[in-house]
């Protein structure tokens, strides 16, 4: 991809992204979304594979509806109270549209079906993107206007998405497809919590962007992209094998591990609530992902590949490792014990 091109779309997806983040104002939130649509779009078309165009164009088509209906939800809720500020959403239709379209944007069920397909076609630097700073201002969308929303719908959602990205990850053997699933089943766990804590919800979003960024930069690195190729990373970066098994137990939310915080938060703050079935549930459906982070980290650190006559196994790697990687998987694995500073600061 050609520099200067690359250079224009990553700034400007930091400039929708901080436009939205930033905007009290339906109008101004939605011209950021759509930067960020445009912005993203060359990034995941740029190795001109068939599988890459179809994810981009699955992409914008889903991007633009979901565009669309908050358009049309803040047109409303403007029509009837007068009212362009994000936090005023008080007509009902226009709640539930805008439930709608930042789900679809999200990719919570059951609107979560072009998300793992776009991930697929994508390369692991575009996926790391998508999952994690191109959630953010859908997320914050969510935070503003959490007051407002249908706490039933948004749990029906949230436990459909943690069941859903659990059943569906389990028989995946594409490491993108894995942690696309992993994606949804987190959205869960961060809907559920929006009507009673939001803040919650945002500390979930930060600590899951921080580990799932630590294991696209590993699985970059390594150039690992399906599960029989995990087998082979311990012959090029040895430790660096290990730090993803870690990595991977935090990401599924195993203490001692930073994973574990956000999950045990939620679960408590439910529990307060009188919402014990719901917190049960939620829990119930998380060791389904347990199961597949389970099968990753074995097949990375304990299994060891056939060694036929005519196998030749893969060297250590030339490529230097980021220093992001070193950053995000410290902070993946030992940011537990800090949990006190982490909720004072939040």
């Amino acid at each position: 991809m050609n520099p200067q091109a690359k250079l224009i779309s990553t700034t400007s997806l930091l400039l929708g992204t901080s436009i939205t983040i930033s905007s009290n104002h339906w109008m101004t939130a939605w011209i950021g979304l759509e930067i960020n649509t445009l912005a993203i779009l060359p990034l995941i078309s740029k190795t001109h594979h068939p599988r890459a165009i179809e994810a981009s164009t699955k992409y914008f088509l889903t991007q633009a509806t979901a565009s669309t209906l908050l358009l049309f939800a803040s047109m409303i809720n403007a029509w009837f109270s007068g009212q362009w500020d994000i936090t005023q959403l008080t007509h009902p239709m226009s709640c539930m549209l805008s439930t709608v379209a930042i789900s679809i944007k999200l990719g919570l069920v059951p609107f979560h079906f072009w998300f793992p397909e776009v991930l697929q076609g994508s390369t692991m630097t575009t996926c790391l993107l998508l999952a994690t700073i191109m959630k953010f201002p859908p997320i914050t969308l969510f935070y503003l206007t959490s007051p407002s929303l249908n706490s039933t719908l948004l749990t029906s959602m949230a436990i459909a998405s943690a069941a859903l990205g659990g059943w569906m990850g389990l028989n995946q053997t594409q490491t993108r497809k894995v942690l696309a699933f992993s994606s949804i089943a987190h959205l869960g766990w961060m809907t559920i919590i929006l009507n009673y804590d939001p803040n919650l919800t945002l500390i979930t979003f930060y600590l899951y962007t921080m580990t799932t960024s630590a294991i696209f930069l590993i699985l970059n690195t390594t150039n690992t992209l399906k599960l029989p190729t995990v087998m082979t990373t311990w012959t090029k970066i040895p430790p660096l094998t290990t730090i993803f098994m870690l990595t991977l137990l935090s990401l599924a939310g195993l203490p001692p591990l930073t994973g574990f915080l956000p999950k045990w938060l939620i679960i408590q703050e439910l529990t307060k609530q009188e919402l014990t079935a719901t917190a049960t549930a939620i829990s119930l459906l998380s060791l389904l992902g347990l199961f597949f982070y389970l099968r990753l980290a074995y097949c990375a650190t304990i299994t060891l590949p056939p060694n036929f006559t005519n196998y030749m196994k893969q060297w250590q790697t030339n490529k230097p490792t980021n220093p992001l990687t070193t950053i995000f998987t410290s902070l993946s694995i030992m940011l537990l014990p800090l949990s006190p500073m982490v909720l004072t600061i939040s």
